[in-house]
């Protein structure tokens, strides 16, 4: 049972989604939505109340993954997303209201008896509404070119017992349908949440909770191909974070990557579906729209050398969809992000690293930042090994040329004896930072020579990025240091992945499994939260996030295997 509060009710392959409107001041009410068209939209469609005699009552709210039921003592209203498109309700001795959020040419026109067609234009979006069960009651003025209002009730009979009714999405046509009972959708809807569940990532048994939490976020914010999501897509989240962004879906991905390997493939290469000619890839997309202004870095070698080290999915055909691609990623950034031409590429805005308001932009931009060049390393070396494998020699060694000339500029350029430093492009004026980003170098691992590992390794541990909860952003003491900050500050889900991934490659595992530790306790008690302040642990902004919930089921997994390899080594097998 979730919390409808933090966690928004939808399931796998739709856009309907029943939430309350966060934005709003107070308590607010549940809103059923249309996620659609990106979140510049909240997406209201009606407010669900339920009903006695004409009179909305109080409620609670009772959500699992299949179903949300709204509770009362004269009564209980259930939903269940059956279909993607299709949203069933049933009753027993109370009503469900619907009322229309209403704009400029929003109509409800009577189709038969029992059923009803809403146009929500405002929404892009036609509903149609039938009773099964009961009577359905719908109060709608026509003024000139709108109703007035839409008050839609779908009622028991007078003796106040079952009743049953079907919401429907349509665009132009609607196509008459049989419906299985309530019951049977529920049935099915609950059969398909149990067959994610298990295949969902093993983690400690401790950690349970948090298990089920971001099992449900992660298959209730995958929404079906449509406009411009060229294959299925898992949303950041349901609540108002309704797109991807093209570095999120890497995380996604990976979660997905050993037990779901064709979602995990089509997270992965959506966006290079996507790609423009030039090879950058667009900072976000929807149903709707992609977004070019900014982009995101590119971890994404580093996410496919992952995804291929799970299982035998990425074969010798996928590794020829995405080797073009990837080459173009790569080449966008050294030969359009590098304004001075030193052979470093840069961050013409911090939206353009994915730490939008880190402190290494304090100063302006553009700026050259250790960990762009450090991804590209690994995402050449990527590259290599792809142009091996698929029989392309010359373009394998210089592609290993090429990623280790730039692991060398990136120790001469950036490391000051005693750290990574960020620099203004053109000028090399050194930026005073605290940021945790200037350590994520060490996802080159034993690439980097001891002395400079071991010193990032001692700075990550014992200087003060490292807090009872996790990883903060910005170093606490830092006069930057704000405690729901963004990225100055909170613990963020990608940036412990990579830096647990980096200790882990530096042969620091016990520092790792500490982190992924402090990681995983965290998000079990306070959810799957967007992110999180570094000195409470407390979850802040969107409070049901998917990267989230899938680096604690890939962190979750490390530690399982972890406590089976130690299980196993005690007892002397």
């Amino acid at each position: 049972m979730f919390d409808i509060k933090k966690i928004p009710f939808s399931r796998y392959g739709s856009f309907i989604t029943i939430s309350p409107n966060h934005h709003e001041d107070g308590d607010s009410p549940l809103y059923l939505r249309n996620i659609r068209n990106g979140d510049n939209e909240f997406g209201e469609v009606f407010r669900i109340d339920i009903t006695f005699e004409g009179s909305p009552l109080p409620y609670n709210a009772v959500l699992l993954p299949s179903m949300l039921r709204l509770e009362n003592t004269a009564g209980f209203a259930e939903f269940c997303i059956t279909e993607s498109r299709v949203l069933q309700i049933r009753s027993h001795g109370v009503g469900v209201r619907l009322t229309g959020i209403t704009g400029a040419y929003d109509y409800a026109v009577a189709v038969e008896e029992d059923r009803w067609e809403v146009n929500h234009s405002r929404q892009e979006m036609r509903y149609m509404l039938t009773s099964i069960k009961g009577r359905l009651v719908v109060d709608a003025p026509f003024i000139e070119q709108r109703c007035e209002k839409i008050i839609v009730d779908f009622l028991p009979n007078s003796d106040m017992e079952e009743m049953e009714g079907v919401i429907e999405e349509f665009t132009t046509i609607y196509t008459n349908r049989s419906y299985s009972a309530f019951t049977k959708g529920h049935k099915n809807v609950a059969k398909e949440y149990e067959s994610w569940l298990e295949n969902t990532l093993e983690i400690p048994d401790k950690y349970a909770k948090g298990k089920e939490k971001a099992a449900y976020i992660t298959w209730s914010c995958v929404v079906p191909s449509e406009g411009m999501l060229t294959r299925p897509a898992m949303y950041m989240s349901k609540n108002w974070m309704t797109n991807i962004w093209s570095w999120d879906h890497c995380f996604n991905a990976l979660a997905l990557a050993k037990n779901n390997p064709e979602l995990a493939w089509d997270q992965f290469m959506i966006f290079f579906d996507l790609q423009d000619e030039s090879g950058m890839l667009p900072d976000f997309v929807n149903n709707r729209s992609a977004l070019w202004n900014f982009t995101k870095p590119p971890i994404h070698g580093w996410t496919l050398r992952r995804m291929w080290e799970q299982n035998d999915f990425v074969i010798e055909e996928k590794l020829r969809e995405v080797y073009q691609p990837l080459e173009k990623w790569t080449k966008w950034w050294l030969t359009f992000q590098d304004s001075d031409q030193d052979g470093i590429p840069q961050y013409n805005h911090g939206n353009d690293s994915g730490w939008d308001n880190s402190t290494i932009f304090h100063k302006g931009t553009p700026v050259e930042s250790p960990d762009l060049s450090s991804f590209l390393v690994i995402q050449m070396e990527v590259l290599s090994e792809i142009a091996c494998k698929l029989g392309k020699y010359d373009e394998a060694k210089q592609w290993m040329d090429e990623s280790q000339a730039l692991l060398s500029r990136v120790i001469d350029h950036f490391w000051e004896g005693h750290n990574f430093v960020a620099k203004r492009s053109g000028t090399h004026e050194v930026i005073e930072s605290n940021s945790l980003v200037l350590y994520i170098p060490m996802i080159l691992g034993n690439r980097l020579p001891p002395e400079i590992l071991n010193r990032l390794v001692e700075d990550i541990t014992s200087r003060g990025f490292l807090t009872e909860y996790g990883l903060a952003t910005e170093m606490p003491d830092s006069p930057f240091y704000r405690n729901d900050g963004y990225w100055r500050g909170p613990i963020w889900a990608p940036t412990t992945l990579l830096l647990v991934d980096g200790l882990l490659s530096s042969g620091k595992k016990e520092a790792a499994l500490e982190v992924a530790e402090k990681f995983c306790a965290m998000a079990t008690k306070s959810g799957m939260a967007e992110n999180f302040d570094a000195l409470t642990g407390t979850g802040l902004r969107d409070p049901a996030f998917t990267w989230t919930s899938s680096v604690f089921l890939i962190l979750g997994q490390l530690l399982a295997a972890e406590s089976r390899r130690v299980k196993i080594s005690k007892a002397g097998c």
